[in-house]
């Protein structure tokens, strides 16, 4: 981890470091993310647990899954269900998970891509890792990000964004400490691929040890950071974290991250996303796979599922966490 890196992270644009001037924006609070499962029991971790949904608009949610090693046999990942009112972003680590949706959308999600849906007015879809992982056995290791639609966007036809590795924008920080991946919006001038409804920025920074990030942020964004492994802190004042952690910032116009001098064998380097996005602030009401405006919303969301309106699941639909096909 992680499968984007560069030979020469010198040769990179560097991102433009922030002024004296500029507010350094202080951490609120770190929580640690407790762990789960979903689907069919696939490991996660809830990343923002804790967190207000207040404090996370326009986002929703976002578990890390795994990172773990499946022996043969053991892989597991989703059920096809339904989705309405936000979108997923599923970022692959390590491993290969398939996707497919009742839009015809999808494919094979591997290290370093990103699968960008947009649920809209509703979609079926299942996620699920590949056969040869079910088979022989590997790792997996990524994202799911929940990104909220406000309400003029939750009725949207679904789309489907398949970003390839090969697409992010690669920028290091100011001293070469630090290689950062921009997925999506616009960190310092360099934008990302990924198209979205609500503005977001979406980052993915490998930090040297004893190295640090001082970024520019959007200050309209809230500033949300969550740890993928390594050791380190957040903000200029210290504040220690760890593989698991999320940190939430607070009011400014930039962000302080740095790892520890010294890292597990394990984790050599600080893996942390950065997240922002515009506040939302409209109602939420939230259960299950639907994240509408209001209660009588998601009472039509989960009787338009049951009536068919969000999709079929196809013919020839494939159930790859079981190594079988279905007809």
């Amino acid at each position: 981890m992680p499968a984007v890196t560069v030979e020469n992270i010198l040769a990179l644009p560097r991102v433009e470091r922030p002024s004296i001037e500029s507010q350094e924006r202080q951490v609120r609070v770190v929580t640690t993310a407790p762990s789960g499962f979903e689907g069919e029991g696939f490991p996660v971790r809830r990343a923002f647990s804790g967190i207000p949904l207040e404090n996370l608009d326009p986002f929703i949610m976002m578990d890390q899954m795994g990172e773990v090693e499946y022996r043969a046999g053991e892989a597991k990942g989703t059920p096809w269900h339904p989705h309405r009112g936000f979108e997923t972003v599923t970022y692959m680590i390590d491993g290969v998970f398939k996707h497919r949706d009742s839009q015809g959308g999808g494919g094979l999600i591997s290290d370093g891509d990103t699968q960008w849906m947009t649920a809209g007015a509703g979609i079926l879809h299942i996620e699920a890792p590949t056969e040869e992982i079910v088979l022989e056995g590997g790792v997996v290791h990524g994202l799911q990000l929940w990104v909220n639609l406000p309400k003029d966007k939750k009725w949207a036809p679904p789309r489907y964004q398949d970003i390839s590795r090969k697409n992010l924008s690669l920028i290091s920080s100011h001293d070469g400490g630090a290689l950062l991946r921009v997925i999506a919006g616009d960190l310092s001038g360099h934008g990302g691929p990924g198209i979205t409804y609500s503005p977001i920025t979406m980052v993915h920074a490998t930090i040297s040890p004893g190295a640090s990030v001082e970024v520019p942020w959007n200050p309209e964004f809230n500033a949300l950071g969550y740890v993928l492994a390594g050791k380190g802190s957040a903000g200029s004042t210290g504040h220690t974290v760890h593989t698991g952690q999320a940190i939430l910032f607070g009011d400014g116009d930039h962000v302080v991250v740095g790892a520890a001098e010294e890292q597990d064998s394990n984790a050599p380097e600080l893996e942390v996303v950065l997240l922002g996005g515009l506040p939302i602030r409209e109602p939420i009401a939230w259960y299950g796979p639907f994240v509408m405006n209001s209660q009588e919303e998601l009472q039509q969301a989960f009787a338009d599922y049951k009536s068919g309106k969000m999709g079929e699941i196809p013919a020839d639909h494939y159930v790859p966490h079981s190594g079988a096909n279905s007809n």
